[in-house]
């Protein structure tokens, strides 16, 4: 499989520059995910890595081949697109070997490369149906029966599973997760659902108005977030973030918020006055104190029942919180919670003027 390198990318329509000079490198069999909310270059990227959009400025690189004014049947890419794409009076097994046929494969070739990917997919049993008569976990399937067929170098998915309920998706999660184990594809996928994200990448790129706000492993993202609004926008619910400032005090340097102290090692690169966001995920507020942890005081709204796990919706003053706790099967002692705790190896400290994570070190 190949590599994918995106050097200083832009897009402009007209004299709107909506893609900013991005830099990416997508390692061989790497799954790589674009998440960020709509309008945030996500899907105008991966359409250039197909062809389908102009390269405005950069270099785009393929299998360590410069491909910026290569067409798009030249690529050698796949696209999975979120509407299927599928020829509604061909069968499945057409369907699938529909690209084969316009490079005139062979007939024997085509039966037998349709038939394994049948195999591969659960569709053997629907080959000589129509899409119409298909689920749309089905149809989905057969668009990327169709990509896969063609042993191409990358696979393009453009939120293929955003069609489906709720149910569905999960299940082609799965389907996708076991695909790209089993092929070992480099695969580019964009969706704006950062569970998707999280279940399905190597590496997650987070973008955000046409820039890359981070690249890390799932875990990195959620555990470290470079800034405000990847703390944001991984993790569900996200990360919780409180107001503060910074203070000196007799027992040293804290961040102050609405009265609350969250203490910080005397190395930790702020100053007195400075404004800063406190970053709590809702798993790692506790309803029990442990050591060099913060008391966080609540007004309780609505407790969230979600069976083994409930979410707290309340309030610090008067910004919102959620916490997120196990039921253990009872939620009855959760609706006189007043108070949670925050352990300070946790808690994350962000910078409020620019939004960027403060490299620092918390008590363990």
């Amino acid at each position: 499989m190949s590599n994918v390198i995106l050097q200083h990318i832009v897009k402009r329509y007209d004299e709107i520059e909506v893609v900013h000079g991005i830099d990416l490198t997508i390692a061989p069999k790497e799954f790589v995910v674009l998440v960020g909310p709509s309008g945030c270059g996500k899907s105008t990227t991966l359409r250039m890595i197909a062809g389908l959009e102009e390269i405005s400025d950069g270099e785009l690189q393929i299998d360590d081949r410069v491909v910026n004014r290569v067409a798009p049947k030249d690529r050698d890419v796949a696209m999975v697109f979120q509407n299927y794409a599928l020829y509604p009076h061909l069968n499945v097994a057409e369907n699938i070997a529909f690209g084969l046929r316009i490079r005139k494969e062979s007939k024997e070739h085509i039966a037998k490369s349709v038939s394994e990917v049948g195999e591969i997919l659960g569709l053997t049993p629907y080959l000589q149906r129509r899409p119409a008569d298909l689920s749309g976990g089905q149809r989905q399937r057969v668009a990327m029966g169709r990509a896969i067929v063609r042993r191409p170098k990358v696979f393009l998915f453009d939120e293929p599973l955003s069609n489906l309920d709720a149910k569905l998706r999960t299940q082609m999660r799965a389907e996708i997760k076991r695909l790209h184990k089993r092929l070992g594809a480099t695969s580019v996928y964009v969706t704006h659902d950062q569970v998707e994200a999280m279940t399905l990448a190597d590496r997650i790129v987070v973008m955000n108005d046409g820039r890359i706000e981070q690249v890390g492993s799932p875990m990195d993202l959620f555990m470290n977030p470079a800034n405000t609004f990847v703390a944001g926008f991984i993790g569900s619910p996200p990360m919780n973030q409180l107001n503060g400032v910074v203070e000196v005090t007799s027992d040293g340097l804290q961040a102050n918020v609405s009265g609350i102290t969250f203490e910080l090692l005397e190395s930790t690169q702020v100053e007195p006055g400075q404004a800063v966001v406190v970053g709590i995920r809702p798993e790692h507020l506790s309803l029990h104190a442990s050591e060099h942890s913060s008391t966080i005081p609540i007004s309780l709204d609505l407790v969230e029942t979600l069976g083994s796990e409930a979410l707290l919706h309340a309030t610090v003053g008067e910004v919102p919180i959620i916490i997120k706790v196990e039921t253990h099967g009872n939620i009855d002692h959760l609706h006189n919670v007043k108070e949670v705790f925050a352990p300070m190896n946790l808690v994350k400290l962000f910078d409020m003027q620019s939004g960027l994570a403060i490299d620092r070190k918390t008590v363990a």
